[in-house]
């Protein structure tokens, strides 16, 4: 689905806006916000594919949307540029390959291998140390 010709609803965009404040909270509160809150909203608020949701989802973060809890964070001294630059480097690598496997599968397939991991690092967090 092409979204730049659609036209959104009134409702739709206060759902954006509520979504949009919501992920920047969270993310800026526990580092998440794109994957845990993004992209289940838009595929059961808005009726998005998985594909797009995750597709419009990875968008925010070509944008500077987090420079502002950053800029926090740095100040309090609990940014590792080194360790962030490493990861970043094979982030691109791991993001254009994952983007060709989420295309080439079905979506529910993807929603299923989705789902899965939101779980385990769930179960991973609350049970291990």
């Amino acid at each position: 689905m092409n979204s730049i010709n659609k036209k959104f609803t009134m409702n739709e965009v206060v759902i954006l806006l509520i979504v949009g404040v919501l992920a920047g909270f969270l993310s800026g509160l526990v580092g998440v916000g794109g994957g845990l809150i993004i992209v289940p909203a838009l595929i059961y608020f808005l009726s998005f594919s998985q594909q797009q949701a995750q597709g419009t989802s990875l968008l925010l973060l070509l944008l500077p949307t987090g420079i502002f809890a950053v800029m926090n964070y740095y100040k309090a001294g609990y940014v590792d540029w080194k360790a962030a630059l490493i990861i970043a480097s094979t982030f691109l690598v791991g993001g254009f390959l994952g983007s060709k496997a989420a295309i080439a599968l079905d979506q529910n397939t993807v929603k299923k291998i989705f789902a899965c991991f939101m779980v385990l690092m769930g179960l991973k967090m609350l049970i291990w140390k």
